[in-house]
C-alpha cells in the first residue's frame, strides 16, 4: 500500500476506531439488575457479563467487527464496516453518482468523520456531510405506535448519549469540520423530512429501533440516486430494525439483493 491516498484513510480508520493505541472495551450498567433483553444487548456489544464501570481488555477481533463499546474510540461500528463506508463513497465518486451523504445517528462521529475525510482526500468539494442525530441519546419506545420497539432498551445507555459540541469537537480534532459538514438535530421524526438535502449518493442507517430506522428510510430513501447506497447497521443486532427495513422495502417494492458486510451491517446499491 503506497498509495497517499490510501495510507491516510487507512490510519484514518485506525485511529477512528482507536485500534493505534488498543482502546479498552466499556460497560456501566451492572448486569444484576437488568433486564434479560438489556443482558443480550451488552452481551452482544460487549462479550460477556459486566460490572459497573468495568473496562475490558483490548480485543482487536471484536473491534474489527465492531462487537465492542469502546472507551474513547470515535466510532463503535468496527473497522470491516468502516472499510465497507469508504468502498461506497469511492464507488460512487469513480461512477460520478452525485448527491450528498448522510449518518442517522452517528454516536462520537466517527462514520460520518471518514465520510468529511474521503470527501477531502479525492478533493471533491461539492457533496455534504450530514451528521443527523438527536444527540441526547435514543428515543423511549413509542409501544402503541410502534409495537416491535416494545420494552426497547436503547434509552437507557448513558454511554449513547454524546452532545453536539463533542462530535463537532472530535471533527476538529481530525481538521475536518468545515462548510461541507451539515448537523441535523432532533429526533429524526423532527429533522430528516425537512432537512434541506436534494439528493443523497450514500446514506447510512444507525438508528437501532424500528422507529428511528423508518423514520429515516421514509425520509431519506427517495432521495437515494441510482448508483447510491444505503447502510443499514443494526440490521444483524436488532431484530426491530431488519424488520423496519423489510417493511419499507416490501411496500415500495425494492427489489435489489441485500449484501452482509459483517455479523450486522448491511447494505444495497439502489439500481432504479
Amino acid at each position: 500500500m503506497n498509495d497517499p491516498k490510501a495510507l491516510y484513510l487507512d490510519l484514518m480508520k485506525r485511529c477512528l476506531a482507536n485500534v493505534i493505541y488498543s482502546d479498552s472495551a466499556q460497560a456501566q450498567i451492572p448486569v444484576g439488575k437488568i433486564s434479560s433483553l438489556k443482558r443480550r444487548l451488552l452481551r452482544m456489544f460487549v462479550g460477556s457479563d459486566v460490572i459497573v464501570r468495568n473496562e475490558r481488555a483490548f480485543n482487536p477481533g471484536a473491534r474489527q467487527e465492531g462487537r465492542d463499546w469502546p472507551s474513547t474510540a470515535h466510532t463503535m461500528i468496527g473497522l470491516q464496516r468502516l472499510n465497507n463506508l469508504q468502498w461506497c463513497i469511492e464507488n460512487v465518486i469513480a461512477s460520478n453518482v452525485p448527491g450528498d451523504m448522510i449518518e442517522t445517528g452517528v454516536w462520537r462521529g466517527g462514520a460520518t468523520i471518514l465520510m468529511r475525510a474521503v470527501l477531502r482526500v479525492y478533493g471533491v468539494t461539492d457533496r455534504m456531510v450530514w451528521v443527523a442525530d438527536s444527540f441526547e441519546g435514543l428515543p423511549h419506545p413509542d409501544a402503541t405506535k410502534y409495537p416491535q420497539d416494545a420494552g426497547d432498551v436503547h434509552h437507557t445507555f448513558e454511554q449513547l448519549v454524546v452532545s453536539l459540541e463533542t462530535v463537532k469537537a472530535n471533527f476538529d480534532r481530525y481538521g475536518l469540520l468545515d462548510s461541507q459538514v451539515r448537523f441535523l438535530k432532533g429526533w429524526f421524526k423532527d429533522t430528516l423530512h425537512a432537512a434541506p438535502i436534494s439528493t443523497l449518493a450514500v446514506i447510512r442507517l444507525d438508528g437501532d429501533m424500528y422507529e428511528s430506522t423508518t423514520d429515516a428510510i421514509t425520509s431519506l430513501y427517495p432521495k437515494l440516486l441510482p448508483g447510491g447506497y444505503i447502510i443499514v447497521d443494526d440490521y444483524g443486532a436488532v431484530p426491530a430494525c431488519k424488520k423496519a427495513i423489510h417493511d419499507y422495502r416490501d411496500a415500495h417494492g425494492i427489489t435489489e439483493p441485500i449484501h452482509e458486510i459483517d455479523w450486522t451491517g448491511v447494505y444495497w446499491k439502489r439500481e432504479s
